[in-house]
């Protein structure tokens, strides 16, 4: 009697709020009337036995580390699954003082079943490889910086000092090994000898790298199609499709500006409209390579003659004189990110004349 009273209780279940952790994953359901119905602690190896034997509901769980794993697998039980920001479903914990796994779920349940919730896209397993690889790239490359700082802080304590730019530093560094009247300790030669293996290690590590992105774009139409504006190179072309993923789902270009955050924050009320500093939220990585494809875009304006300049490079300039440099780059990189929505969404190939077209409508 008791497992068919359970049985019953699980039927009527029509959204569950899920916590997830290292070990443990807490769940939170409601059932129709929206009581409280189901409060549950489980192991990893356990969720999917337990929601295989589950009616199919509404299931909600933070974007965090395996949320993509989560969605992929109760998927295919039948359920619908969908993930959400923490920074939105973090007003909808009642406690905000007593943050534990009980109330996260809790909240996490309410969350999913607000109608005006906004939910992050499902990425492919391809996606997620590619973005692994973006990833460990970046691992290499803070490593590297790490190592060759490291390189000038030991050789600082004996009065040797290279010029800041890491392939100066390092080309310095083995020159002065090899000259006979090097005078450093025998036993820090040997740890320059090795940090210098590991930082040409780390290298060829990156170089590699780089050389499977450009060739996972190569015959991709899409990414030539995007690879077409000044300033976006093969690696932002990568990290852009494989973060972006469906551009359909943003409503705009301005929705992708905001979710890479490039818009300014705002803080209106009574009618009065306050923008500030751009909001930095959203994806870091590809915020950051648009940012920097930016200075190329905006040197090749500047550097380009009047009578051969585009209508975007006749906006950059201006915009450059009007606001200065950091801003300007800020700016191309939002402009930047709504071409490629454009481009992704729309399936347009880049034209620089494109506006004439929308003026003449």
């Amino acid at each position: 009697m008791k497992r068919t009273t359970q049985n019953a209780e699980m039927a009527t279940i029509i959204r569950v709020g899920l916590d997830t952790s290292k070990k443990y994953v807490q769940l939170h359901g409601v059932n129709a009337a929206e009581q409280p119905a189901l409060r549950k602690q489980l192991r990893r190896e356990e969720v999917l036995a337990f929601f295989a034997n589950m009616a199919p509901c509404l299931i909600g769980l933070e974007a965090c580390s395996s949320s993509h794993y989560w969605t992929r697998e109760l998927g295919k039980l039948g359920h619908t699954v969908r993930m959400m920001a923490a920074s939105f479903v973090s007003p909808y914990r009642k406690n905000r003082a007593g943050k534990n796994d009980a109330n996260d779920a809790e909240a996490i349940c309410e969350a999913v079943g607000r109608p005006t919730m906004r939910f992050v896209s499902l990425k492919s397993e391809e996606q997620l490889a590619i973005l692994a690889l973006h990833n460990v790239r970046h691992g290499l490359m803070e490593e590297r910086t790490a190592v060759i700082n490291r390189l000038r802080g030991e050789l600082a304590e004996f009065g040797v000092w290279f010029p800041l730019s890491p392939q100066q530093a390092r080309q310095g560094a083995t020159l002065l090994l090899a000259q006979a009247e090097c005078r450093l300790p025998p036993l820090l030669k040997i740890l320059v000898h090795d940090m210098l293996e590991h930082i040409r290690y780390l290298e060829e590590r990156i170089g590699n790298y780089d050389r499977q992105i450009a060739e996972q774009i190569k015959h991709n139409e899409a990414a030539q199609r995007i690879r077409a504006l000044v300033g976006v190179g093969d690696l932002t072309t990568s990290a852009a499709l494989a973060i972006i993923g469906d551009a359909r789902l943003f409503k705009n270009g301005r929705q992708l500006g905001a979710y890479l955050g490039l818009t300014p924050r705002q803080a209106s009320t009574g009618g009065k409209a306050k923008l500030g500093k751009i909001t930095k939220q959203g994806n870091t990585y590809l915020r950051t390579l648009l940012i920097q494809g930016a200075r190329s875009a905006l040197q090749s304006a500047l550097k380009r003659a009047p009578d051969k300049q585009t209508r975007l490079g006749h906006w950059i300039i201006g915009l450059h004189a009007r606001v200065g440099y950091h801003k300007t780059l800020v700016a191309i990189a939002n402009k930047h990110a709504r071409m490629i929505w454009a481009m992704l969404a729309k399936g347009e190939q880049y034209n620089p004349d494109a506006w004439k077209v929308y003026a003449a409508a």
